[in-house]
């Protein structure tokens, strides 16, 4: 998710001093050769399967961000695969990768203090730019860390209901997987330095619902698990069920083409002639919608995504976070996931030269040990 090109510019006033206990600042991983690829179906590799998934859904659709299937269409016909000589992720996998890199370090126990100090030290606080490619709710939240504002007054801006948590909850579902309560928990605390109301709830729909798929327990249950955690009565619930019934109606259907499909899917959950395309019930409807009206299937769940527009590189990436978790790293083409390399730092510099496998690897319930004893220390 980036902020369409009208965003306002962002200043710089006095760089507040980051709380104590700021983690330092990261250097790039020494890279290593990759390690023998885990059995299918094991937490590793649907470890591997959410977040390499979601920075594949990120690539695909980043260059139909802010569009409609119309221009899309007119453009490329249907988007089946990469569209770019070089295609890369966006802003979607560095915070997710960010997030990731918090929980290795914390854990359970991550506070709204650890996250407050990580985005000090690892954004607000670094003299490296505008950001380019954030979203208008993290530009929003680095505006008010540098005047000195603290969480959770640092997410009360225009662009607190946005779909930036939602874009990079898929490594709390990771680390909790099979406990979709625990990780939208623990995405909630994350968010509450960005984001507040809509926007924290999407964010904890996706955790659960990634939380749920590592468990391999299939479609429905996925979809339960992010009903379960969010207010009934939200509009991200609403938005959620409409999608969700919407997709299960239309796969009934076999007098239906796929866009036929796909029109009818967007038509239940997006807000026609709204300018911004960043709402996290819209995006978070899009992405399970996308998902259930394939029955998880990832190409299918992912492309679907894509070619709906609106903020597709969100859509996509926690579409194919879902269901890169439920089939695993071996239900991504290998012509995309190859494509998968190190981050750029386009967005967020402090992130250059991670990989969003080796967040994987960090968090994979086979880790649980090892992130104990980091956490502790």
């Amino acid at each position: 998710m980036s902020a369409p090109s009208a965003s306002p510019t962002l200043t710089t006033p006095h760089r507040p001093t980051p709380p104590p206990g700021s983690p330092p600042p990261l250097t790039p991983p020494t890279r290593k050769a990759p390690a023998p690829p885990p059995a299918s179906g094991s937490p590793r590799d649907r470890a591997r399967g959410a977040l390499v998934g979601l920075a594949v859904g990120d690539a695909l659709g980043a260059p139909a961000e802010n569009m409609k299937p119309s221009q899309i269409r007119e453009r490329w016909g249907r988007i089946e695969d990469f569209v770019s000589d070089d295609p890369a992720g966006t802003d979607d996998t560095e915070y997710a990768i960010l997030s990731g890199l918090l929980l290795a370090r914390h854990g359970s126990a991550l506070t709204v203090g650890d996250v407050e100090a990580a985005w000090h030290s690892w954004i607000a606080d670094r003299n490296e730019g505008p950001f380019r490619g954030a979203g208008f709710s993290e530009r929003g939240t680095l505006e008010n860390l540098r005047r000195g504002l603290a969480a959770p007054i640092t997410a009360q801006h225009r662009h607190a209901w946005s779909d930036g948590l939602a874009m990079r909850a898929a490594p709390f579902g990771v680390f909790a997987a099979g406990r979709p309560v625990e990780a939208a928990r623990l995405v909630a605390i994350d968010g509450t330095v960005s984001h507040e109301g809509e926007g924290i709830y999407g964010g904890q729909a996706v955790a659960a619902g990634v939380a749920a798929a590592m468990s391999g327990d299939g479609v429905p249950a996925v979809l339960a698990a992010a009903l379960s955690v969010v207010p009934d009565d939200s509009w991200t619930a609403r938005s959620l069920r409409r999608a969700v019934t919407a997709a299960g109606r239309l796969r009934l259907d076999g007098s239906l083409t796929r866009l036929d499909r796909e029109r009818a899917l967007r038509a239940s959950v997006v807000i026609g002639g709204y300018p911004w395309t960043d709402l996290a019930p819209e995006a978070v409807g899009l992405a399970f919608g996308a998902f259930a009206l394939v029955g998880g299937e990832f190409a299918g769940s992912v492309l679907g995504a894509v070619n709906m527009g609106r903020d597709a590189d969100t859509t996509a990436a926690v579409a194919g976070a879902l269901a890169g978790a439920l089939g695993g790293f071996g239900a991504i083409p290998e012509r995309w996931s190859s494509a998968v390399r190190p981050v750029r730092g386009s967005c967020l510099p402090s992130m250059a030269g991670h990989h969003v496998r080796d967040i994987a690897d960090l968090l994979s319930p086979a880790q649980d040990t090892a992130r104990a004893g980091r956490a502790g220390s």
